[in-house]
């Protein structure tokens, strides 16, 4: 019998295995094709968005970036619905395709001296169409596995799909620093930057094999057995009141503060240290390579102590340290960007620079470690793809998304380089708090109830 139970239990983990690898692969390329835009927003600006005043072409371009951002609830509300009524796997092979051709297409625009007006009106019809498929991916892709990881451990389990942000920012930071370090810059701005949207060609089609493969959740083939699958997904969830109040919650709390930990950190610190430090940026790519590094190993362990102590208390004290440390951080950055310029300390100062990009993405990896699996674990079986998806998709699009557009106009009303940054900072503090007083602990939660 102990045989039997241990070919069982093999047979289980490689099945995960094979799911995991398949899930994470396709949310890698969403996020990889999704973020090679913000990675280049500052290139984006005068090719797209020509202007004698650099301000408005940067802010044009991260108002783009923002735009897919904005459409991603729709695309939520979409095929969560669509998750819940035909089962999981269909959205994933669309999803994935719509972000695949429209990332390609990216690649293939010609820019505003070129076509003039076509070519900005071009980007932001594509950007609308990436934000459309991450809303379903992103969320989605994250009730899948967690509903594949069975009852134990799922934090631990789940987190990876976690990590697939940060490699997506990664791979297209590598390649860029890669690209930027063989061309010369008329090279890069002539076509250099159109790279890394062609290679999403090839990771297109390994992903679509990939999940060709998936097999639907043993959750929702429950469902389906016992024909329980919610026909108005969307509305059920409105109707009842524990499922609202849950909505709110992870919209407000967990999803709103990894997003915009995660823009903070991964997303807009390379745009502050590039556009308002000044700072070289092969260097900043650099810098911010080994942050990610770091946040690679620090996510899987905030999931992991989420399994011991709890969900909770985990992403209560990334909020918490968010608020409080975000703005010294960017104080400090803005500081020791201005004496390495100078050339007061001869370097010391990138060392400084990358232990604070460390100690953030620390913080951040207290939020979305244990973020996966608590997107599952908050609602019911029968509605927990649409309950899930939207407001998670709704707090990384208008919170976390439009964060960039919003800090940058806000520096440029106040003509600071950090007053912009006590939107996000006001904004932690108050998940922190409501996070506190009433987000649920989830983790002993059953998934087929």
């Amino acid at each position: 019998m102990n045989i039997i139970n241990t070919l069982e239990e093999i047979k289980v983990k490689k099945s995960y295995r094979k799911v995991a690898i398949a899930a994470c692969f396709g949310t890698f390329l969403e996020w990889y094709d999704f973020l090679t835009f913000a990675t280049l927003a500052v290139v984006f600006g005068p090719l797209f968005f020509p202007s004698n005043d650099p301000n408005p072409g940067l802010l044009a371009s991260l108002a783009t970036f923002g735009v897919g951002m904005v459409v991603r609830p729709i695309g939520a509300a979409i095929f969560g619905s669509v998750g819940d009524r035909i089962g999981r796997k269909p959205v994933f092979m669309i999803t994935i395709m719509l972000m695949g051709i429209a990332t390609v297409s990216v690649g293939l625009l010609p820019t505003y001296a070129q076509i003039g007006i076509w070519a900005p009106a071009l980007l932001v019809s594509l950007r609308l169409l990436q934000g459309l498929s991450a809303g379903g991916e992103i969320g989605g892709g994250a009730v899948y596995l967690t509903e594949h990881a069975g009852e134990e451990n799922r934090g631990l389990k789940t987190s990876f799909l976690q990590l697939m942000g940060p490699l997506g920012i990664l791979v297209s930071t590598l390649q860029i620093t890669l690209l930027q370090h063989w061309l010369t810059p008329e090279e890069f701005t002539s076509w250099g930057w159109r790279v890394p949207f062609w290679v999403s060609l090839i990771l297109l089609m390994m992903a679509f094999k990939v999940r060709m493969a998936l097999e639907e959740t043993p959750v929702f083939l429950t469902l389906s057995k016992q024909s329980n699958q919610s026909k108005s997904p969307l509305r059920d969830n409105w109707k009842d009141t524990e499922t609202r109040k849950r909505m709110f919650l992870l919209f407000f709390c967990i999803s709103a503060g990894g997003a915009i930990l995660f823009f903070c950190v991964q997303v807009y610190a390379s745009i502050f240290l590039k556009a308002s430090v000044k700072l070289p940026p092969e260097i900043v790519d650099k810098l911010s390579l080994y942050a990610t590094l770091a946040l690679l190993p620090l996510t899987i362990l905030a999931g992991w102590l989420s399994d011991r102590i709890g969900r909770k208390p985990v992403v209560v004290a990334g909020l918490v340290l968010g608020a409080v440390l975000i703005l010294p951080a960017f104080n400090l950055l803005q500081n020791l960007g201005v004496e390495y310029n100078l050339d007061l300390k001869e370097g010391n100062q990138l060392i400084q620079i990358s232990g604070i990009l460390i100690g953030l993405s620390a913080i951040l990896a207290l939020v979305v470690g244990p973020q996966t699996a608590l997107l599952a674990e908050l609602f019911p079986a029968k509605s927990r793809n649409s309950a899930a998806t939207l407001p998670h998709n709704l707090a990384a699009g208008w919170i976390g998304g439009l964060l960039p557009l919003v800090v940058t106009w806000l520096n440029q009303k106040w003509s600071s380089d950090i007053a912009g940054l006590w939107y996000p900072t006001i904004f932690l503090a108050c998940g922190a708090i409501v996070a506190a007083r009433y987000l649920p602990e989830t983790r002993s939660m059953r998934l087929v109830e």
